[in-house]
């Protein structure tokens, strides 16, 4: 391994040697200002060391790695948005009791699973990610350990992860007993063969589908999400829903096009019935919630159906496509569920509908800025959301998928119901039998670093949904940059 080699490294190397140090730290001396401030400036050092190698890609490290302008670019987004979720942390943690620093390990380590995630080409590093990532989740939803749902939150994912973990595993193993290759890309050699064991490689498919499927919380592995998003902590919450299944879905993406899926009839209707399920599952689900964060739970399935349909329409829409709706649905989510955290006080969180009631008259700045992510989640025109919809419609239409498309407007349709339901009860003043009844926890005064965190939120929503050139033409180039890459690879392959 070459010097370019171990520096194009650098955002991982920075990451994992900030989880040493920042474990030295909390051993030598607790301190939750430290810890906070030390987190930080590893998440902004490793963003900034992303520029510093980005004429150095693409570098194939090993069998199992590789770095190219996909990759880096998926990394600096999970290191931006871990450093939003860190900074709104701080103050959230400050109210509850226990420690703190530990959490703020767990979040780098979380981080750094998601982008081995993206960088993985060989089933080993995909599991090793993978892995990384969901242990430090089973401690981070369960972080609040003197509240019951967060327990009650935290077993019910370490069950159900470790159980789709073993049908991972399994499928792997079947795979590679077909194959004789755990990499992606001389998979997609060996199974243009006509003597490979096309029917065991399909059995491992659908059993490391369940494996996938759980993490993306699409139906009809989706039964875990309700219920770990509202007893998770929010700030925990943000980071499930955005860069846990972004790492994954930024996984599916490379190893099903280097898989070259739309090979497979079959495999791609398997994708399309997910795709509608998990639309019209998670947005008929929603209607009935009177719980916020069980509301964007199942809005969640649903936009992970809208990014099927990217996913499912392949050709030169696809990955710019899906990747522009990742940068849109992150910047959304974690300014939605940022607005609970913010909000939340010591002894529960501001996440029933009830709380919301009038929320315009007393902190109305907030109401602005969450009326218009819950816009942007339902695709009103001038947000990011609105643009990377129309992206993915333009992918479905590209490549002929009506039928999905036609389910997508219909439950974009039904999705705007349920997301009006918060923003009319913002804007309604409470009346005072409904404010006995709330036993109010929402903090009076919102801190200045909450504050500026979620106005750069609204900001990036609005700048991406008016001016979103300059960033789809970065997309556009990564997806060039990774045809070219797969190509590359698979002609180096004898």
């Amino acid at each position: 391994m070459n010097s370019a080699a171990i520096l194009v490294l650098m955002p991982l190397i920075i990451l994992a040697g900030g989880i040493i140090l920042l474990l030295l730290i909390i051993a030598l001396q607790r301190s939750h200002l430290l810890s906070f401030i030390f987190s930080a400036l590893v998440l902004v050092v490793g963003f900034c060391s992303l520029f510093f190698i980005v004429d150095l890609v693409p570098q194939v490290m090993t069998p199992m790695v590789i770095i190219d302008s996909y990759a880096l670019f998926y990394i600096g987004l999970i290191l931006a948005a871990s450093l939003v979720i860190v900074l709104l942390s701080y103050d959230y943690l400050k109210q509850q009791e226990g420690e703190q620093e530990e959490y703020y390990l767990l979040v780098l380590m979380a981080a750094l699973g998601s982008a081995v995630l993206v960088i993985s080409q060989h089933f080993i590093t995909l599991f090793l990610g993978l892995e990384i990532l969901s242990v430090s989740l089973y401690v981070l939803i369960s972080y609040l350990y003197r509240r019951e749902q967060s327990i009650e939150a935290g077993v019910k994912y370490l069950v159900l992860a470790a159980s789709s973990s073993a049908f991972l595993l399994f499928g792997m193993a079947l795979i590679y007993n077909a194959t004789g290759t755990m990499e992606f890309v001389p998979l997609s050699q060996r199974l243009a063969m006509p003597e490979s064991g096309t029917l065991l490689v399909f059995a491992g498919i659908a059993m490391m589908l369940v494996g996938i499927g759980f993490k993306l919380a699409i139906v009809p592995f989706h039964m875990w999400t309700p219920d770990v998003y509202q007893g998770a902590p929010a700030p925990v919450t943000a980071f499930i829903a955005s860069i846990s299944k972004g790492g994954m879905f930024a996984l599916i993406l490379r190893f099903f096009i280097t898989f070259d899926i739309y090979r497979f009839k079959h495999l791609l209707l398997i994708f399309t019935i997910i795709a509608i399920a998990s639309m019209f599952f998670g947005n008929l689900l929603a209607l009935r919630q009177q719980n916020v964060k069980r509301i964007l739970a199942y809005s969640s399935i649903a936009h992970l159906g809208y990014l099927l349909v990217a996913f499912l329409a392949g050709g030169r829409y696809a990955i710019p496509a899906a990747t522009f709706y990742l940068v849109a649905y992150f910047v959304t989510t974690i300014g939605a569920f940022g607005i609970i955290t913010v909000l939340s006080g010591k002894e529960r969180e501001a996440e029933d509908l009830l709380d919301y009631h009038g929320l315009y008259w007393r902190h109305p700045w907030l109401a602005a800025i969450f009326t218009t992510t819950l816009f942007s989640l339902s695709g009103i025109p001038l947000t990011a959301g609105f643009v990377g919809k129309f992206y993915v419609l333009v992918a479905g239409v590209n490549s002929s998928l009506w039928l999905l498309v036609v389910v997508l407007v219909i439950n974009s349709a039904i999705g705007l119901y349920y997301y009006l339901r918060i923003v009319v009860a913002m804007f309604t003043p409470a009346a005072a039998e409904s404010m006995e009844k709330q036993v109010m926890v929402i903090n009076p005064a919102v801190s200045l670093l909450g504050g500026i965190v979620l106005a750069i939120m609204m900001l990036l929503l609005i700048g991406f949904g008016v001016y979103p050139f300059q960033l789809i033409e970065i997309i556009q180039s990564i997806g060039t940059s990774f045809d070219s890459t797969v190509r590359e690879s698979i002609n180096f392959i004898p």
